[in-house]
């Protein structure tokens, strides 16, 4: 179990798809957004965790076309989140209140980003196994490993969230947000391309 937690630290605080996602999120509306796109993506942590106790994510790396099919939808999702943050963003009148629609669409975004990535399904088979100590409990042992994935996962996603809140100010200056805005659109259009290339046997 100690050896999982390790492990699973370097993954969750190593940069990836869910690391541009909170940063962007956070950069444009603040902390409750970025904290609302951290627990979208824990969701998402738990739905392939539940799919894969189930047996449902090895259906899926079996059926090329079930996972070419969510490969597409998922890589098509990030380059147009990649996209939209390259776009001009338009000003909004001071007065017009949308905090809770940006909180539910931070959710929503970082749930389907995660949800929809099949490299996550094949990362929760690959990786989750290797700690499977007994063959009888197999379906729980990988999932109260999802769950401690997870919550490892929200644990670090909030500290980060913190981090960024505190150099917001500086971050938000126009030149250092164009460049981050920029740079974050490059990575999600990145990440989406190289999804597309993806085989169904990638680890």
């Amino acid at each position: 179990m100690l050896a999982f937690i390790i492990m699973t630290l370097f993954v969750v605080m190593s940069p990836g798809v869910d690391t541009a996602l909170i940063t962007k999120r956070t950069m444009a509306d603040g902390r409750k957004a970025g904290f609302q796109m951290a627990a979208g993506i824990t969701a998402g942590s738990l739905g392939h965790t539940i799919a894969a106790a189930l047996g449902l994510s090895a259906l899926l790396v079996q059926s090329a076309i079930a996972f070419s099919l969510i490969k597409w939808v998922g890589a098509v999702y990030l380059i147009y989140l990649g996209v939209t943050a390259l776009l001009p963003k338009k000003k909004e009148p001071a007065q017009e209140k949308r905090g809770p629609t940006k909180q539910r669409s931070a959710f929503r975004e970082g749930l389907l980003s995660n949800l929809l990535n099949p490299k996550v399904a094949v990362f929760f088979l690959t990786f989750l196994p290797q700690f499977v100590t007994s063959s009888d409990r197999a379906m729980i042992d990988l999932f109260l490993m999802g769950c401690t994935y997870a919550l490892l996962s929200i644990v670090w996603f909030v500290v980060y969230v913190f981090c960024l809140h505190f150099i917001r100010e500086w971050l938000l200056s126009p030149a250092v947000q164009s460049w981050t805005e920029k740079a974050t659109g490059i990575v999600l259009v990145g990440f989406g391309i190289k999804l597309l290339f993806t085989k169904a046997d990638s680890g």
